[in-house]
């Protein structure tokens, strides 16, 4: 199959952390398991650009194929086939338009043309209305975290609302992202059986749950909502906020050819001030 553009960015972003996070040493170990001989070594390419030549590389021939059948191989995925069943539905939407879908049957994983698109919108709150929404601010503070940490991340807090308020979209967008990871770590160090025993945590070759500093803002987020310390709404944004936060990487923003805004700032501070008003609740 031969898929376009913006599918290859999506399929991109499933093998470099979505799925789970790979790193320069593991992105070479699984190309190199679809037949390429690369070395990693000093001099080597950022994650997004390796990822991108490869799947440029073998687009239409039948190692796509078998790229797409070891990324959602079921064995990756034990005790989390849901999560690999939002991975595969989430990933057929961009599919779609190549006029392909993966299907899952067990432990199977095969093609098959794809239904006709459903350009029908759900009834839910879009962007546009998460940004113009007034909502509550809450203090860091009543997070209850650690307190030293709890002072960082009200510094940080500050210098987003300085940034905003100075027309500075990409500082206060990184700083949100990290802010967002700060405080969900912080619930996790508070929570350890919790959120290492949820479905949706990282998992290492023997199916342990891997070390907080191993985690992605991904895995955070996912396991906050599989534990519903975070809602719907939050997740759907957060994971927008996650993709913006990688802008801070010069190269990824340039693959996508996307300059955050003002009002992209402003979605990002919601998706934190409403994170924090559902996490209050399950201090």
């Amino acid at each position: 199959m031969i898929l376009n553009s913006k599918t290859l960015e999506k399929l991109r972003l499933l093998i470099n952390e979505e799925t789970e996070y790979r790193s320069g040493p593991q992105l070479v170990s699984f190309f190199n398991s679809l037949g390429s001989k690369d070395i990693y070594s000093q001099g080597f390419p950022s994650r997004w650009i390796y990822t991108d030549n490869k799947l440029n590389l073998i687009n239409g021939t039948p190692d796509l194929d078998k790229c797409i059948k070891l990324l959602f191989a079921p064995v990756n995925f034990i005790g989390r086939y849901e999560i690999l069943d939002e991975h595969i539905n989430s990933f057929n939407e961009y599919l779609a338009f190549d006029d392909w879908k993966v299907v899952r049957t067990g432990k199977e994983i095969s093609f098959t043309k794809a239904d006709k698109i459903n350009f029908e919108t759900k009834k839910e709150v879009n962007e546009e209305d998460f940004i113009n929404q007034e909502f509550d601010e809450i203090s860091i503070f009543e997070l209850n975290l650690d307190g030293i940490i709890s002072d960082i991340l009200n510094k940080r807090i500050l210098e987003i609302k300085a940034n905003i308020k100075a027309n500075a979209p990409l500082s206060a967008i990184v700083i949100i992202g990290s802010t967002l990871e700060g405080i969900l770590l912080g619930f996790a160090s508070k929570n350890p059986k919790d959120f290492n025993q949820a479905k949706a945590a990282p998992k290492d070759k023997e199916g342990k749950s891997r070390l907080y500093q191993d985690w992605s803002l991904s895995n955070f987020i996912d396991v906050a909502y599989e534990l519903r310390f975070i809602q719907e709404d939050v997740k759907k944004f957060s994971h927008s906020l996650r993709d913006f936060r990688n802008y801070i990487h010069p190269f990824e923003q340039m693959s996508t050819g996307f300059n955050p805004d003002i009002n992209t700032a402003k979605l990002c501070w919601n998706v934190l001030k409403v994170a924090m008003i559902q996490l209050s609740k399950k201090k």
